[in-house]
Order: C-alpha cells, then structure tokens, then sequence
C-alpha cells in the first residue's frame, strides 16, 4: 500500500518537474497533471517530456492512451504555446488538436472541435513545444465553439487551453506530455494545407 502511494507521488512530482523546467507552468497551465498521457506516433515514436520528433515524423494523428474510467467524457487539448516562435510568442497558444466528448478512451467517438494537424514551425523559429492535456468532463457537454478542419487555420492561433478549460468547468488537467519540433521540408506542405490548398 504504503509502496503504491510513494509510487503515485514520485509519479506525480515528476510530471510536475519536467512541466515546470520546460515551463509548459505557467505557459500554458497553472497546475501539473498528475500522470503523463501516452502519445504514439507512426513507427513507434512516442512525444515524451520534451524529446525532440521533425514535423514529419508527427504528420498523421497520434495514438492516445489512458486509464479511462466507464461512463465518463474526456477533453483532449494539443497546443503549441510557441506560435510564431518561442522567443515571441504573439499567436500562443496555437491549437492543434482538440476533441470533446470523448467517451471512456475513444477518441474516434468523441466530437472533433479542431481536426489534428502536425506541426509547423516557421523556418528559423527554433524548438516549439506542442503540449497535450487530457481532462475529465464533468458529464457530456455542449460546446458552442467552431468546428475547425485540417484544412484550415481559422480559430486555431491564440487559443488558450487554460481558459477553455475554465470556460467548461473542466476543471486541471488529469494527464499530460509534450514533445518539441522545429521546422523541417515537411512544414511547407503542412502551411499550404492550411491555406486550403
């Protein structure tokens, strides 16, 4: 018993640390999550406390994972705090991915308020951080935000995970992790399908 607990707290003051010397407190949140989420990508890839992956490699959406409970919704947030870059980050945050209503831990079922898109930092803006936050709705919601697609880069600069979370009650963040990109020849491609190319 006493072994699970110490487990839970070195698991928790962790995720804290690694939040707070990467700054994503107070950037983004104002309190560590209290496990991290896991996030894969194709090939076996994972984004994990900051490791550093190209737009390339997280072109296509990741697999999400947690420990979900039966009959409860779940928010799934991924932002960039660092648009256009981290040293001026006038667009933070950036959002890149967010679905509500998520059922248990199927994300494919939940309602899609951003599609996903991979990132795209500008040439020469350095290593942007892309976070992803998990909450626990309360109950299945109503949202009256737009419904942004991959194609399109409406509504997605200067969003604020913190402030939408505030706005649903959703409460601090129950999971977290992050990973870090800067450009590569895949960003491009990714700017022109915004533009609805």
């Amino acid at each position: 018993m006493f072994v699970a607990i110490n487990n839970l707290v070195a698991a928790n003051h962790e995720v804290e640390t690694v939040f707070k010397d990467n700054e994503i407190i107070p950037d983004v949140i104002d309190e560590a999550p209290h496990h991290f989420l896991k996030v894969s990508y194709d090939n076996g890839l994972k984004a994990d406390k900051g490791n550093e992956l190209t737009p390339t490699q997280v072109k296509n959406q990741p697999t999400v994972e947690w420990d979900a409970e039966d009959d409860v919704y779940y928010t799934l947030i991924m932002t960039d705090p660092d648009a256009p870059s981290r040293t001026d980050p006038k667009f933070r945050e950036f959002r890149h991915w967010l679905v509500v209503n998520i059922p248990g831990n199927h994300i494919d079922q939940g309602e899609v308020l951003a599609a996903y898109i991979g990132s795209g930092p500008p040439k020469g803006t350095g290593l942007h951080r892309y976070v992803f936050l998990l909450y626990k709705q309360s109950g299945k919601l109503e949202f009256d935000e737009a419904r942004v697609g991959n194609n399109s880069r409406q509504d997605r600069p200067k969003f604020k995970a913190a402030k939408f979370a505030e706005k649903y009650n959703l409460g601090a963040p129950i999971a977290g992790n992050f990973y870090q990109a800067q450009w590569d020849e895949y960003v491009p491609i990714l700017h022109k399908q915004l533009s609805g190319q």
